[in-house]
C-alpha cells in the first residue's frame, strides 16, 4: 500500500517537473486558439513571457496532436514517457519490481498460483487464462486491421511531409490530419457545439428520459473546493435519489484524468434507505475571458462515461453499502460507464444539448454523420493499443515476476506482438502505468475491453427498441445499476438481456468483422 502511493506521488512530481516554455511564436504553428490561449495564461500566472505546455493532459494532447514542429512533439512525447522512468529521486523502477513481486509473494502465501489468480476468482472472467485467450482472440481479430491501418498512416505522412520513419510523436498528429482528410472531421469545429454546462445538462437529460430522474443544482451543500457544483438527484415523486457533486476543472495537485468517487454510500439500515453522495471528477480546459469550457468530442464521451459511472453509484438499492452501486465484480464495473458512451453518438441524444455557444444552432446532421462514421477510424490501432496493456498487466501478475530484473527489457518482450512503432529507448510505460501500480486495476486491465463487449452488446438491445425506450431502460436500471454486486454479474447480465453477451455487437461496431 505505501509503495503503491509513492508510485502514484512520484508519477505527480514527475507530471509536474516537466514544462516546455516557448518564446517564439512559431513555435505554436498548427496549435488552436484555446490551447494557445491556455497555454498564454499559465506563463502570465508565472510571470513569464510566451506559452508554458505541461504534460497535463489538457495541455499534452492538443500539443502531440496540433503542433506542426516535430521536434517539440518528439521532447514533449518523450518527457511525457519517461515520468518515473530517468533514475532520478522520483524514479519508480525498483518500486515498480517491488510491487509486482511483492503482490505474488501475498498471493503464493494465500495458496494462489499468482496475483491474477487471486485477483480474478472475483471476476467475471475467473481465470488469467480465459484472459489470456480473450486478449489473444480479440488481438488475432483487430492485427489485421492495425497493420493496415498503420501502413495508411505511414504512407499518409511521407506524402504529406516526407517522413520516412513514424514515430511515437507522430502518430496523434498525422492520425488527426487523416481524419480530416477523410471525414473533414476536426476537433476544433466541434467543440463550440460541446459547451461544458450543456453537455452536463445533456447528460442530465438523458438520465431524466431514460430513469426518470432530475437534477437541480443547490448551494447550500459543503464542498472542498469552490469549483465543484452539487446538485440534489429526484425521482419522479419528488423523493431524493442522491447528491451529486462535480469537479470539472485542473488545479495543482489534483491529478490527471477522470473518475467517479461515491463518499458515501446506498445502504439500508433500520428501515432507513440511506441515499449516496456520489462525485464525477474530470480535467476539462477552464472558461477563459473569451470563451466558455468548450469540450472535445473525446472529452464529451468521457463526461458521459463517468456519468455512467455516477448513475451506478446513484441508483443503488440495496442494503450493504459494500454491495451497493459501483461494488461489483471489476470487469462489470465498466459497463454501466461504457454504455453511456454510446448516446454521444446518437443524433436524438445529441439534439437534446449540441447547440453552438455562439449561435446556438444545432450541430448540423453532416458533422453527426461524420462523428458517427469516423468512430471506428483507426479502431484497429486503438484495439492494440489496448490489448498491449492488458498484455502488460498479465504480463506482470499472470506469473511469477521474481526473475524481472529489467522494466525495459521485460516491456519489449510483452509489447512483441502488439508493437507498431519504433521503440522509444528512454520511455517505459510501466513506471506510470498508474492503473495497475497506484489504482485498483492490477490484472484487471483486460476489464475496458470485456465491458466493451458487454457495453456493445447490451446497447443493440437499445437500438432494436430505441434508444429511450422505457422498458429497456428499466430492465437496465433493476437489473444492471440497482444490484450492485448482490448477485454473480453474468446473472444479472442475462437477466437483463435474455442470453449471454457475445463479442460479434463490439466487432460490428469497430468495423473490424
Amino acid at each position: 500500500s505505501k509503495l503503491s502511493l509513492q508510485f502514484g506521488e512520484n508519477v505527480l512530481a514527475e507530471t509536474h517537473a516537466f514544462e516546455l516554455h516557448i518564446t517564439d511564436e512559431n513555435d505554436l504553428a498548427g496549435l488552436p486558439e484555446g490551447t494557445r490561449e491556455a497555454a498564454r495564461s499559465l506563463a502570465k500566472s508565472q510571470d513569464k513571457e510566451g506559452w508554458i505546455f505541461t504534460l497535463d493532459h489538457p495541455s499534452y494532447i492538443p500539443f502531440v496532436t496540433y503542433a506542426d514542429n516535430r521536434e517539440l512533439r518528439k521532447k514533449m512525447a518523450i518527457a511525457f514517457g519517461a515520468r518515473a522512468f530517468q533514475n532520478n529521486e522520483f524514479d519508480n523502477q525498483e518500486i515498480t519490481l517491488k510491487i509486482a513481486k511483492l503482490r505474488f509473494e501475498r498471493a503464493q502465501v494465500l495458496g494462489y498460483v499468482t496475483h491474477a489468480h487471486f485477483v480474478l476468482e472475483e471476476r467475471m472472467a475467473e481465470t488469467p487464462e480465459k484472459v489470456k485467450s480473450f486478449l489473444n482472440d480479440l488481438l488475432a481479430k483487430a492485427k489485421p486491421a492495425a497493420e493496415k491501418e498503420f501502413a495508411q498512416l505511414t504512407a499518409f505522412a511521407k506524402e504529406l511531409d516526407g517522413i520516412e520513419q513514424l514515430e511515437k510523436w507522430d502518430g496523434a498528429y498525422y492520425s488527426e490530419k487523416l481524419k480530416q482528410q477523410l471525414f473533414s472531421l476536426d476537433d476544433e469545429i466541434l467543440k463550440p457545439y460541446f459547451q461544458l454546462e450543456k453537455v452536463l445538462d445533456g447528460a442530465f437529460t438523458v438520465a431524466q428520459k431514460l430513469y426518470g430522474i432530475t437534477f437541480e443544482e443547490i448551494f447550500e451543500i459543503d464542498k472542498y473546493h469552490e469549483d465543484v457544483k452539487t446538485y440534489e438527484v429526484k425521482d419522479e415523486d419528488g423523493q431524493l435519489v442522491a447528491v451529486f457533486y462535480a469537479d470539472f476543472f485542473p488545479r495543482k495537485g489534483k491529478r490527471n484524468g477522470a473518475w467517479m468517487t461515491s463518499f458515501k454510500s446506498q445502504y439500508v439500515k433500520k428501515g432507513i434507505n440511506e441515499r449516496p453522495h456520489i462525485s464525477n471528477v474530470c480535467n476539462f480546459t477552464k472558461p477563459t475571458e473569451t470563451k466558455p469550457s468548450l469540450l472535445t468530442f473525446n472529452e464529451v464521451t468521457t463526461l458521459f462515461h463517468e456519468f455512467g459511472h455516477a448513475l451506478h453509484g446513484m441508483l443503488a438499492n440495496t442494503t450493504y453499502p459494500s454491495l451497493s452501486g459501483t461494488s461489483v465484480y471489476w470487469d462489470f464495473v465498466e459497463l454501466p460507464s461504457q454504455i453511456m458512451e454510446n448516446w454521444c453518438y446518437e443524433p436524438e441524444a445529441l439534439a437534446l444539448f449540441a447547440y453552438h455557444y455562439e449561435t446556438g444552432e444545432m450541430i448540423p446532421m453532416e458533422l453527426v454523420h461524420k462523428i458517427k462514421e469516423s468512430a471506428s477510424f483507426q479502431e484497429g490501432m486503438a484495439t492494440m493499443r489496448q490489448l498491449s496493456f492488458g498484455l502488460l498487466d498479465m504480463g506482470w501478475h499472470g506469473q511469477n515476476p521474481t526473475n524481472i530484473t529489467d522494466i525495459k527489457t521485460f516491456e519489449t518482450e510483452q509489447f512483441a506482438s502488439t508493437q507498431l512503432y519504433p521503440d522509444v529507448k528512454e520511455n517505459a510505460m510501466s513506471t506510470a502505468f498508474s492503473h495497475i501500480f497506484q489504482g485498483g486495476y492490477s490484472s484487471g486491465y483486460y476489464s475496458y475491453k470485456w465491458a466493451e463487449v458487454l457495453d456493445a452488446d447490451a446497447f443493440e438491445y437499445f437500438q432494436e427498441k430505441g434508444i429511450f425506450n422505457k422498458e429497456v431502460a428499466a430492465k437496465f436500471k433493476e437489473n444492471v445499476l440497482s444490484k450492485g454486486g448482490t448477485e454473480h454479474p453474468m446473472i444479472l447480465y442475462k437477466r437483463f438481456r435474455g442470453q449471454e453477451p457475445k463479442p460479434e455487437a463490439l466487432l460490428r461496431r469497430a468495423g473490424l468483422l
